[in-house]
């Protein structure tokens, strides 16, 4: 070998770094993830009494029956139904306003429309717990409590704000030529928001459909708070059902975040590649 070809070799090398930093700083995030879901996995099969002897380890004696047992007294059957009907609702409606705000937003040029944003920036900061009491008094006069309207009522104005600014940085990105083309050929502005910003903006929605999705299946305070009728009560509160008055039965607590968590993480397991696009697609631009 010439030595003409060692400047070469040695600027090759200099250039490609080993990996391994990257492997297992990666090993170490994902066991950081899957640790408490496999110590919950672990404590699903066991007794209360061994997992007070054994909290982190695999169980000694498996008890599959904490799963049908967890069903039963945490009455899943009904509230996953509950559930279910809470967020198919608070999905539609928060894509609906929060569309709907995020195109006002991003095409009209009304005044105010400054002081606007700034309420739905305050509003994705100030906590729900702090209108936790004069809301309650008020949807009791409305005769919204023990009704899942009404919980839907509270989950839309909680995640429309976000999701408003998250579409109307999707929507501005959005050249003003296509919709101006769809109103010469005679379109409307309903058909101009079905026919072009919905299919363009369609990741972003997908985005906040997730996000809302998600938020109404594990919020437990404000779904505790206004449904006290047990046919009524949302998947998240069936952990109430494991707690006498002064123990916790953590065997079947654990089985119960297993059933719960599954379907949530098989869907978003099954729409991760999408999600993870939406956010950064939309979330940075604008």
């Amino acid at each position: 070998m010439t030595h003409t070809h060692l400047p070469v070799l040695f600027k090759l090398s200099r250039r490609t770094p080993s990996l391994l930093p990257n492997y297992v700083i990666l090993t170490l995030l994902a066991l950081f993830v899957a640790g408490p879901l496999i110590v919950l996995l672990f404590n699903s099969l066991k007794t209360t009494s061994e997992i007070g002897v054994n909290p982190l380890g695999p169980p000694i004696y498996i008890q599959f029956q904490n799963f049908p047992d967890a069903w039963n007294k945490g009455n899943y059957a009904v509230t996953i139904r509950n559930s279910v009907i809470v967020v198919a609702g608070t999905v539609t409606g928060v894509c609906l306003i929060a569309g709907l705000a995020a195109y006002a937003l991003a095409r009209l040029n009304a005044p105010g429309f400054g002081l606007f944003s700034l309420y739905l920036l305050v509003g994705t900061t100030l906590p729900i717990t702090l209108f936790l009491v004069p809301l309650f008094f008020l949807w009791t006069r409305l005769g919204l409590t023990d009704n899942l309207f009404g919980l839907m009522v509270i989950y839309w104005a909680t995640f429309s704000p976000f999701a408003t600014f998250l579409l109307r940085s999707y929507m501005v990105a959005i050249p003003a030529d296509f919709e101006d083309a769809a109103r010469v050929d005679g379109a409307n502005d309903w058909q101009v928001i079905r026919h072009v910003i919905i299919p363009i903006v369609w990741p972003g929605f997908l985005t906040v459909a997730l996000v809302a999705g998600l938020g109404a299946w594990n919020e437990y305070i404000l779904a505790y708070t206004f449904i006290q009728n047990d046919e009524l009560k949302t998947v998240v509160t069936s952990f109430s059902a494991f707690t006498g008055r002064f123990t916790r039965d953590w065997g079947l607590t654990s089985a119960g975040a297993i059933i719960m968590t599954l379907p949530v993480i098989a869907f978003f397991l099954l729409l991760q590649r999408r999600f993870i696009e939406g956010l950064t697609q939309g979330g940075l631009k604008g």
